[in-house]
């Protein structure tokens, strides 16, 4: 965990974006700040890759969550499997995650633009000419996906080993 955040609970690492760019304006003199964002909606290794890359590339990782409002219109009505309050919950409790904090629209273009990172991180499913906010940074990383890890993957796997309604979910009961 970052120096900067040494004895902070969750609340204290979950923050609204103008919370945020408010304290990263008073830590960030000397200290590179990097940015990714995404649903994270079912974690899975391939996001721990991604967060493990981009605190590797600064001093200070911020993860921006899409709201649940803006997950449901890019992914579809089912989705998020988990409310933005409990993703942002287990965001802020992995190592790597120095600040998590959340946005309404459907791409983080103006969080980008308030907060200033230095370094934008995205998956390697992105080509550099679609991701958005790179004219705002110094630098941006393409991390190399897991190969057949996603979110969607997982809902396949659960809804083929469990199907619908066809008994309990786990084996002791």
């Amino acid at each position: 965990m970052s120096a900067v955040l040494r004895g902070r609970g969750l609340s204290g690492r979950i923050l609204s974006s103008v919370r945020l760019a408010r304290e990263l304006g008073r830590i960030r003199r000397h200290k590179t700040v990097v940015f990714t964002n995404g649903c994270f909606d079912l974690l899975h290794v391939g996001h721990l890759r991604v967060l493990n890359w981009a605190k590797r590339r600064g001093d200070i990782l911020v993860v921006a969550l899409n709201s649940d409002a803006s997950v449901r219109r890019l992914k579809g009505a089912r989705r998020p499997l988990l409310p933005l309050k409990d993703r942002a919950k287990l965001m802020a409790s992995l190592r790597p995650v120095d600040y998590v904090t959340f946005f309404p629209e459907d791409t983080p273009a103006a969080l980008i633009r308030r907060l200033r990172p230095d370094v934008l991180v995205k998956g390697g499913d992105w080509s550099t000419d679609k991701i958005i906010g790179r004219e705002h940074v110094r630098k941006i990383v393409r991390v190399p996906l897991a190969p057949g890890r996603s979110t969607s993957n997982t809902i396949e796997t659960i809804l083929k080993r469990y199907g619908k309604g066809e008994g309990p979910v786990t084996g002791d009961r």
